[in-house]
């Protein structure tokens, strides 16, 4: 059992942000086309946050175009250059899948302060 778990700490990344579910964050992830790298960033609110240890992820849903577009992200993944976090959300519950129903100002999070 302890050569699992020093395995998995040894992938794990050491520093990474306070994140809560309804904060609105900034994911920037490597990504491959043929030959070259760049980074592309996907901005928006965390919904879900699952797992623990080294296979953690985040839920992060956004509105583009009119459409919702959710992205699961594993937190100590590799290809994941950076967390930042945007701005706190003030939220009563662990899971915020409620907010796939709701279009426009509904959609939103309070800000906590």
């Amino acid at each position: 059992m302890d050569l699992i778990k020093a395995l998995n700490e040894q992938y794990m990344k050491p520093e990474l942000p306070d994140i809560n579910v309804g904060d609105t964050v900034r994911v920037s992830i490597k990504v491959k086309e043929g030959n070259r790298e760049r980074i592309q960033a996907f901005e928006g609110t965390v919904i879900a946050r699952k797992h623990g240890g080294i296979s953690e992820t985040i839920t992060v849903r956004r509105i583009s175009y009119n459409v919702g577009v959710e992205k699961v992200f594993p937190i100590h993944a590799p290809n994941i250059v950076s967390i930042t976090p945007l701005r706190r959300g003030k939220v009563r519950r662990a899971k915020l899948y409620y907010l796939r129903d709701r279009v426009g100002k509904k959609a939103k999070v309070k800000e906590r302060i």
